[in-house]
């Protein structure tokens, strides 16, 4: 079995928490993740959108694009209107060779607001969640018959956050919406990771390796303190470094025959935890299980020729 290891940029640029950022260039950052062995780079905010000029900024640092985030509102807006939006990512995506587009629900999401805690995230009713999944489905489908895969991010103060609520989007929706399995983010939901995959791995298209600290996402006052709170205090960090077995979760991921990108994605201080230190550590770890779980780890960065 193929796996490819990618990266996020959030670990040196925050779109949040701007205070969490290191001041690198983009170059510095893809240098940076290639050397440590990442052979992708997610998109973040000081990315280009013009592939003339995206492309020979990969070739340079031989890193392909492995994904990006897209800011989805459906369930309060219309599929137009989300269409309208991500039409140019699409044409970019495309132009650069990237595998997917990762949609992130960010209508009635309080994760980019640190004045809401946690406990105050969004909750929708039985019949909300199916006609939400039914219209993220359509959404998926479309952007899949423009040539672009979505792969669906269930995220920490959103709508789909916890494990019921993701089984309950996943029994909802359909194949047109691949989904995007984060072990660190169902984790801190109080899900069963292991049990996610058993449950979802058919439609796993994109696999995000983020770990949490499991002493600070233990101790936070979920009814005071909100997800951005949690990230400032280090409840995220890489493989290697945090409290979940990726030794399990990567095999489990073998056992269902899932081959693609594994992408660590740590949003953390850049200060007190240096980005090219954390992805050296995450590359190892993640290594060592790759080979324990059977895979072969793809070393090519930008496709030659």
């Amino acid at each position: 079995m193929k796996a490819k290891l990618g990266m996020s940029p959030i670990a040196w640029w925050n779109d949040d928490l701007i205070e969490l950022s290191d001041d690198v260039s983009l170059e510095e950052c893809l240098r940076q993740s290639r050397s440590a062995g990442f052979t992708g780079m997610e998109k973040g905010r000081r990315f280009p959108d013009d592939p003339d000029v995206m492309l020979p900024i990969l070739k340079a640092a031989d890193v392909t694009l492995c994904g990006g985030w897209f800011s989805g509102t459906l369930v309060d807006e219309d599929i137009a209107v989300n269409k309208d939006r991500i039409e140019p990512m699409i044409a970019l995506f495309k132009a650069v060779g990237a595998p997917c587009i990762v949609y992130g629900e960010v209508g009635r999401s309080i994760q980019g607001k640190r004045e809401i805690p946690l406990a105050q995230k969004p909750r929708l009713t039985d019949d909300e969640m199916k006609a939400y999944a039914r219209k993220v489905t359509a959404f998926g489908e479309w952007c899949a018959d423009q040539g672009m895969p979505l792969s669906y991010h269930h995220h920490m103060a959103a709508v789909v956050e916890t494990e019921p609520e993701l089984d309950a989007f996943m029994a909802a929706s359909g194949e047109g919406i691949p989904l995007l399995l984060d072990a660190g983010h169902l984790a801190f939901a109080g899900g069963d990771v292991l049990r996610a995959i058993d449950r979802h791995h058919a439609r796993i298209n994109h696999v995000h390796v983020k770990d949490i600290r499991r002493s600070v996402v233990d101790g936070l006052d979920r009814s005071k303190q909100s997800f951005l709170d949690a990230v400032a205090l280090g409840a995220f960090t890489v493989p290697g470094d945090g409290s979940l077995d990726f030794g399990a979760i990567v095999q489990r991921l073998a056992d269902h025959g899932y081959e693609g990108w594994f992408v660590v994605e740590a949003e953390q201080d850049p200060v007190k935890n240096p980005p090219l230190k954390m992805a050296q550590i995450g590359h190892k770890e993640l290594m060592r299980v790759m080979s324990a779980a059977g895979y072969t780890v793809e070393t090519e960065g930008f496709p030659k020729g």
